[in-house]
C-alpha cells in the first residue's frame, strides 16, 4: 500500500512539474533564447518536481513486491 501511495504521489508530482515547464514554454516566443530558458526553468523551484516525481515513481516501481 505504501508503495502505491509513493507511486501516486510521484505520479502528481511530475504531473505538477511538467505542466509547469511547458506553461513556461511560452516565454520562448516572447524572445528567451534556449538558454535563457533552461536558467529561468532551474531556477524556479517548482520545475523540480518533475525530476523528484520520476524518482518517486521510480523508486516505487523498483521496490514493489512481485507476487
Amino acid at each position: 500500500m505504501g508503495y502505491m501511495f509513493l507511486f501516486l504521489i510521484g505520479f502528481g508530482f511530475s504531473i505538477m512539474g511538467g505542466v509547469t515547464i511547458i506553461a513556461y514554454m511560452n516565454f520562448l516566443p516572447a524572445g528567451l533564447s534556449w538558454g535563457e530558458y533552461i536558467s529561468f526553468i532551474t531556477s524556479r523551484v517548482e520545475c523540480y518536481f518533475l525530476p523528484i516525481g520520476l524518482l518517486f515513481m521510480h523508486i516505487a516501481l523498483k521496490r514493489y513486491p512481485n507476487h
